[in-house]
């Protein structure tokens, strides 16, 4: 049967309605449900179900991107070793974040057991994540992850810099995400650009987009990483365009630090929270959901290669109204998916 972009998703299809298979997709998406560290509100663990869910809904002529569909995407099945660490973890963590987190120099040897026990979790899920991406890239695919926290793309990351041999970041979220630890876990969603600039080599460039949330720390490593960190502070960006400053003419000076090889994370709360209410982390201000959309087509435009990318934090709302963040991912990440026509 001849597929019809135009037509209603049919029952028991793909991501996106599609009927693509994943030898015949050029975009393979890995869903990651896992929020063990997530410290303000869970549930990010259920974003790439919704985010599935929900994108059934998407038409799939998008203003910007064109037909996406014909690249080819696929999604595959949640991994059950990924559930599993994510129950063992989050109800480690939990004691642990409801005490407002420990500092592991003054901890007793059963709170350092339980910081073990998640760490390791970290660590085992990076793994994983790491083989899977890893398996796409020798395909000659380009990877998506699906999140989860802000913590599961490590491994995609780590796989994308050995396969591109030198990679920039392009990184959207409210949140600088370089704390060392938070909480005392290492593998933190507050960790993942820390342990990304400091665990993975061939990091040539990180720009940090729309970020309002961060510590005196933070700001500290952001300058002293100055030779390969760019910081676009949401109130610096709010104050220029109120001062009369095109928005496009500031995306190109955003996209202009990043080589040729390019990863994008982008966590949703990156956007104003009005898009993402249900988000783990949400904070007042933020990207529009079309200035984000702009970034995406111009960082297309320029020509780069795009080598992976991922979608974190969504997370749906109760049972009653669920649909709305999963809607607003769903969108976002068929948008990233359309990076990929970039060459």
């Amino acid at each position: 049967m001849t597929f019809d972009p135009d037509a209603a998703a049919a029952p028991g299809s793909g991501v996106f309605g599609l009927p693509t298979t994943r030898e015949e997709a050029s975009v393979v998406l890995v869903p990651v449900p896992f929020d063990a560290t997530t410290s303000y509100r869970p549930g990010t663990r259920h974003g790439p179900s919704a985010i599935r869910a929900a994108s059934a809904q998407v038409d799939l002529l998008d203003p910007l991107m064109g037909p996406v569909y014909e690249r080819g995407i696929y999604m595959e099945d949640e991994d059950p070793r990924i559930h599993a660490l994510c129950e063992r973890a989050r109800a480690a963590a939990e004691p642990i974040i409801a005490s407002g987190g420990i500092d592991p120099s003054d901890a007793g040897p059963h709170e350092l057991a339980i910081l073990r026990d998640v760490n390791s979790a970290g660590e085992e899920l990076g793994e994983i994540v790491y083989e899977r991406v890893r398996a796409i890239l020798a395909e000659g695919k380009t990877p998506g992850v699906v999140g989860g926290e802000h913590s599961v793309p490590f491994g995609a990351i780590k796989a994308c810099a050995e396969h591109a041999g030198s990679l920039g970041i392009l990184h959207i979220d409210a949140h600088l995400d370089f704390r060392k630890a938070f909480e005392g876990f290492e593998w933190s969603h507050a960790s993942i650009m820390y342990n990304v600039l400091t665990r993975i080599p061939g990091i040539v460039s990180l720009v940090s987009v729309g970020i309002r949330d961060f510590g005196a720390g933070e700001v500290s490593l952001a300058r002293a990483e100055a030779h390969r960190v760019s910081v676009w502070y949401d109130h610096e960006i709010s104050r220029a365009l109120l001062d009369g400053e095109r928005f496009s003419a500031m995306v190109d000076k955003i996209l202009e630090p990043l080589p040729e090889r390019v990863y994008v994370s982008f966590d949703i709360d990156g956007l104003d929270p009005s898009m993402c209410p249900h988000t783990g982390t949400p904070v007042p201000g933020g990207l529009s959901y079309n200035q984000v959309a702009l970034i995406f087509a111009r960082l297309r435009e320029t020509g780069r290669r795009i080598v992976g990318f991922d979608l974190v934090e969504v997370a749906p709302g109760p049972d009653h109204e669920p649909e709305w963040d999963a809607n607003v991912g769903a969108r976002m990440l068929y948008k990233l998916c359309g990076l990929t026509a970039g060459r």
